[in-house]
């Protein structure tokens, strides 16, 4: 089929991969940071184009036939009727609108209302609630918005000239917070309710659909959020979770429907392929082992790792409720972190490193088990992130998780996920690729862990780990 691109326009910078249409082989690569200020809550969108123009400099593109866009979530861009910014672009986490997130929940009746209505309740980052912090804040510019799109959808109606049409893909979409991933439709009332006025809204496309082609010939597939193009990227099916480890953490997994949660503690988000992404988030995740490393006077997570290597499964009894931040799952906003079981012969640095292992990766098996007691089939485990690479958790972690654990090689897997996207919309386009099957790309190289002999010890782990919490947090997870 030739070759396609694959853009990530993430919080920071722009990467690019081109790659081979038909193995997804990457043939080149390019990269550019966002100019102005990295952290920045309101952004000017045209620094996304300004970094995708550098990235793709030195003739990147050459010979390209297509591209898919990933874009960062959490961000809204308002424009007026004719298409302008009424204002900077929001984006990331904005902690402006935490109490507008908190106030639509009370205003549409309750956090089960809004996981029946859309699949999630409204967090600061959601573009709803970033859109009632603006009719609070900004009423004069909230009169203003006719017209509601998010990174993604903003870029790729650029590249395409800004036609009349605007597109979106169900991913991006489902999570706006107005858009139900089981439904497959908008809740304009949401956004009503959120605004104060109605708004218009992109087409919804199909995961192998194009959004247009460009005046030069260039196809230009519909895109998606950057969680679910790296799940494509990943080459993620029925059976697989995603575990990410950051400061915070979350639990992703391939699902054949939607799941509305009356705790709101799942967030049903839809992917890039027809099938859905239930996610669980976590409020801590590597932050306790900084912690932890800081406590103990090491001076890197990889001394962390060796010191805990030398204790043994269990810890000597020490048990670590990593709930350093609140907790979101389970719902204990306000609540700190505790060490249990302490004795004399278990206060060694060593036992104290590894229950923060173990108190790490039990607290993320417990969003684990929020999805598979919905019925969220579990058989294979991929780490994300940095600390995936740390001997201890490679050791641990299939144990607790009870199942088979994976650790992709670190690449761009959301630009990944964009390229095959785009080949897929170039096959369907030239007839070679059917709309209900997408490319058949080589998956990621990684490293796998079973859980073999182990898997007896790592549940009993778990057990001490779930008896403190219990006896600590009674009835934190409900019934």
């Amino acid at each position: 089929m030739g070759i396609v691109a694959g853009l990530d326009s993430s919080a920071e910078f722009t990467r690019i991969v081109v790659c081979d249409a038909d193995t997804g082989a990457v043939l080149r690569q390019g990269y550019a940071p966002h100019p102005g200020e990295p952290k920045a809550t309101d952004v000017d969108p045209q620094a996304w184009l300004l970094s995708l123009g550098e990235a793709a400099g030195g003739g990147l593109l050459e010979g390209v036939r297509a591209i898919g866009v990933s874009a960062q979530q959490h961000g809204l861009v308002p424009l007026d009727p004719q298409g302008g910014l009424v204002r900077p672009a929001m984006v990331g986490n904005d902690k402006r609108a935490q109490v507008a997130a908190a106030d639509l929940v009370e205003a549409f009746g309750g956090r089960q209302a809004w996981a029946e209505a859309v699949g999630s309740v409204p967090q600061s980052g959601q573009p709803i609630a970033k859109l009632r912090w603006l009719a609070r804040s900004e009423p004069e510019n909230a009169q203003r918005v006719a017209m509601l799109l998010q990174p993604h959808d903003w870029l790729v109606w650029q590249l395409l000239g800004r036609p009349v049409r605007r597109t979106t893909d169900r991913g991006a979409a489902s999570a706006t917070g107005y858009w139900s991933a089981g439904a497959g439709a908008y809740r304009p009332d949401l956004v009503e309710l959120a605004l104060g006025h109605q708004a218009a809204l992109p087409e919804v496309i199909g995961p192998a659909e194009a959004a247009g082609t460009t005046p030069e010939g260039l196809l230009i597939s519909a895109g998606t959020g950057e969680t679910m193009a790296a799940a494509f990227g990943l080459g993620l099916g029925s059976g697989d979770a995603v575990v990410s480890l950051g400061a915070s953490g979350s639990v992703m997994a391939v699902h054949h429907e939607a799941l509305a949660d009356p705790q709101g503690l799942i967030t049903s988000f839809a992917d890039a392929t027809g099938m859905h992404l239930p996610v669980v988030h976590t409020s801590n995740a590597v932050r306790a082992l900084r912690g932890s490393a800081e406590m103990l006077g090491v001076e890197s997570l990889e001394e962390l790792s060796a010191l805990a290597l030398k204790s043994t499964p269990g810890a000597s009894g020490l048990v670590l409720l990593p709930y350093l931040e609140g907790e979101r799952t389970p719902r204990l906003p306000h609540t700190a972190g505790t060490l249990s079981g302490l004795r004399r012969e278990s206060m060694k640095p060593e036992h104290f490193a590894r229950a923060a292992f173990e108190g790490m990766l039990c607290s993320l098996t417990d969003a684990l088990d929020v999805l598979r007691g919905r019925g969220v089939e579990v058989r294979r485990v991929f780490l994300l992130g940095a600390a995936a690479e740390l001997p201890a958790v490679q050791a641990v972690a299939p144990a607790i998780f009870g199942a088979q654990v994976v650790v992709p090689q670190p690449a761009d897997y959301a630009a990944l996920g964009a390229a095959r996207q785009a080949a897929w919309a170039l096959g369907v386009a030239q007839g070679t690729l059917s709309p209900a099957a997408p490319p058949a790309w080589q998956g990621a190289a990684a490293q796998v862990f079973e859980p073999g002999d182990e898997l007896a010890v790592g549940q009993s782990v778990r057990q001490q780990y779930a008896a403190t919490r219990e006896q600590i947090h009674p009835g934190a997870f409900g019934a």
